[in-house]
């Protein structure tokens, strides 16, 4: 679905986005908290993430992928945490240790108030939010392109990990050229090596 007209493929990336909300916003808060668990049992277990000791991870609002249990797992494992930040269009990562003061967004996420801002450059490895995700590492997340900005700041090779429920796959994320592929999606049920 690249190579679009921008009004057309804008017009794609926000009927998969409701669609896939839709779907994602309708589990049952048990299926949700259990689908969470395992999601982060298994990023625990990869590679890249024991290999990296700074991670920007991100604070789940909605729906999303339950990510405090991560976050707690990271600090206890002695991890630097990078939390983004909103600074006019891009996402900035904050250092942050559990008990941190944060404040609530526009859009429902929790952003650190204060803590140091860390350059693209330190991070080891990105948690990727998103609302819908393909297996060749296309993703539509929630319209802003901050995630695709931050992407393309960051040193060659860092890799970026989304997380997602496995109801969150389809066949093909609509792209276009300022998206930025992920590396790898974590689910309930394994983890999808898209490059």
């Amino acid at each position: 679905m690249s190579g679009l007209p921008s009004h057309r493929l804008k017009r794609a990336k926000r009927a998969l986005r409701l669609e896939v909300l839709g779907r994602r916003d309708a589990l049952q808060l048990q299926e949700r908290e259990a689908m969470s668990a395992a999601i982060v049992s298994r990023l625990l277990r990869i590679p890249e993430l024991s290999e990296a000791s700074v991670v920007m991870a991100f604070w789940s609002f909605g729906s999303e992928v339950d990510m405090a249990p991560l976050i707690d797992r990271l600090h206890e494992g002695g991890k630097m945490v990078a939390l983004p930040r909103v600074e006019g269009a891009d996402v900035v990562p904050i250092a942050y240790r559990p008990g941190d003061a944060v404040r609530s967004t526009g859009f429902g996420a929790c952003e650190p108030v204060e803590g140091r801002e860390l350059d693209a450059a330190e991070l080891e490895l990105v948690v990727v939010p998103g609302v819908a995700f393909d297996r060749s590492g296309g993703r539509v997340g929630y319209g802003g392109g901050f995630y695709d900005r931050l992407i393309a700041r960051l040193r060659v090779g860092v890799p970026t990990i989304g997380v997602a429920f496995s109801l969150q796959l389809v066949p093909e994320v609509p792209a276009g050229g300022m998206d930025r592929r992920i590396d790898a999606i974590v689910t309930e049920r394994g983890v999808i090596r898209c490059r």
